[in-house]
Order: C-alpha cells, then structure tokens, then sequence
C-alpha cells in the first residue's frame, strides 16, 4: 500500500514513476484519451481547509481515470469531537480506496496513514504540501526538459510550500534558494533532515532577493500569511514587502526565466500584475498540472499497470 505524507516518504525513483505517469496521462488526455485506469476507485477527500485547485484537481483527476470522488468537510467528517481521529480513519478507510486530507496537523494524516487501512495523501498540512511540489517539477520540465543542475528561487515565508520546494529539488538534482527575512528562513531541524536525504542539495538561504534571483530559471513565491496566520497578515505585509516579485527582480534572473506561484495570488502584495501577466508567468499551466500530477500519483498508487 502507498502513501503520499511528504516527499521524504518517496525515493527519488519513486517520483520519477509518478512524474512519468503524470506526463504520459496528460499527453493521452490532450490526445483526447481518458483510460479508466481507476474504474471503480473510490476518493475521499477530507478538508479542514478550503481549496479551489487541490479539491477539483483531485476530484477531475480521479473522474478522468474512470473512479468517482466523495468531499467532506471536518465537520461532515466529525473533526470537531464527534468521534476519535481514529475511528474517523478506520470508517473512512473502509469505504475508500484513497484518502486526501487538507488539513492543519501533519499528525492527523499519519494517524488515517495508520488506521485507515487504504492509500492516504498529504493534499495540504502545515508542514508539507507535496502534491504541489510534485506538480510544480513536472511544470518545470514542460519548459526545462532537463532539470538537474537548474536554480529555483523561492522569495517569501519558510512555509510548507517552500520546504516542499526544496525537497523536490533534493529529488531531481535542482539547486534551490530562499529569499525571506531573517526569522523566515527553514529551520535547522528541516534542514539536517533535508540534508541527511539529499546530501548533494543545495540550499542557499538569504535576506537579499536580488543577489538570490541571480542566475535563476525560476522565481517562485507564495502568499506571506497562510491559512491559520491571519492575525499576523498586517505585520507580515510590513515585514515582507521588500520581497515582492516585482519585474525589476523577475529580469534579474536568467533571460530564460520562468514565474510560479501555488495560488491564490494575492496581486499587488507577493507579487505585482505585471508579473502574474508577464510572458514568463507560468502559473495557469501549473494549477493545471495539478490535475494531471494527481492523475500520475493514482495511477502510480492503484492503477495495475
């Protein structure tokens, strides 16, 4: 049984299956093929968060691949003390063949890894946001065919989507760095455990955004106050306003250079219009590969094939 709880569940060979499953599906469904490689297949997927792209990303996914899709939210769930995590899990499990949980605690989806008794996936926690790191390399090798050695920037907060980042870059042999006020950067501990998986990587961590973009292929940011962190927003906006995505910072990168952000964007703060209409901008061909990635990782998960 296979689980997605965070990229260092997964062998570098292990992404590179999904990466291909991914590629390959994708190519078959522009072709205007859909193989029901999950004809049956039941997904559940539990938030404690709400979400646009990764609720339809795997919920088109696993209708494409000819299974159906179930949505409940925490409280539908009984999340809020109805019942224990655990019994949740096992009653889940037993109607499920997957599992996605978008959630806050990391340990809520180890606990359904633990007791649901069916594949379980990581779709968004505090600490790690897989699916979107798997998604973002497949849509840097649409435009970067080969990506080892390639230097992606990430300008902003620390957070799950940067640490994500960082370990798919440790997956594929891309060099990453962070741009982020002093406060803001990865941990220590991440970093030991990053650095224990992938003793190549590369993480250069800095407060100046300028010299980071410098020979950068990509230049990736992401909101400054998360889910869970509003009350810190106005302070946030204060603290990281030197570290907008401005096109001044954008052309300071490699002429070649592409734009990401996971979204929702909020234009004007992380980053201005003119960058998220840039040419470069790459961001609605990435949303949608979360689809595509989510077709990879179940036909990697369930499909026999």
């Amino acid at each position: 049984m296979k689980h997605l709880l965070s990229l260092f569940d997964l062998s570098s060979e292990d992404v590179r299956d999904v990466l291909d499953f991914a590629r390959r599906l994708k190519q078959e469904t522009l072709a205007g093929e859909r193989r029901p490689l999950c004809a049956g297949k039941i997904l559940s997927q539990v938030f404690e968060k709400p979400s646009l792209r990764t609720r339809v990303s795997f919920e088109a996914a696993m209708s494409q691949l000819g299974g159906s899709g179930i949505f409940l939210t925490a409280k539908d769930a009984g999340f809020e003390g109805r019942e224990t995590k655990e019994d949740i899990a096992k009653v889940l499990g037993g109607y499920s063949d997957v599992i996605v949980l978008r959630t806050f605690s990391q340990q809520l989806i180890e606990t359904f890894r633990d007791h649901a008794g069916c594949s379980v996936i990581n779709g968004l926690s505090d600490d790690y946001h897989p699916c979107q790191a798997l998604a973002d390399i497949l849509t840097i090798e649409e435009h970067f065919p080969e990506s080892e050695g390639r230097k992606v920037v990430y300008v902003g907060d620390g957070n799950n989507v940067a640490r994500s980042l960082a370990l798919i870059c440790g997956h594929v042999g891309a060099q990453f760095a962070i741009a982020a006020p002093q406060g803001y950067w990865l941990t220590d501990d991440f970093l030991k455990k990053a650095k224990t998986k992938f003793p190549n990587l590369t993480i250069e961590q800095t407060d100046q955004p300028f010299e980071a973009v410098q020979n950068a292929d990509i230049i990736y940011t992401d909101v400054w106050a998360s889910m869970g962190q509003e009350q810190e927003k106005d302070q946030r906006a204060k603290t990281f306003a030197p570290f907008q995505v401005t096109k001044k910072l954008l052309d300071s990168a490699n002429k070649d250079a592409k734009f990401m952000h996971c979204l929702p964007a909020r234009r004007g703060l992380e980053v201005t219009d003119e960058v998220m209409s840039d040419p470069r901008s790459i961001v609605f061909p990435q949303a949608e590969n979360r689809m595509h990635l989510a077709k990879g990782l179940f036909a990697w998960m369930l499909a026999d094939v």
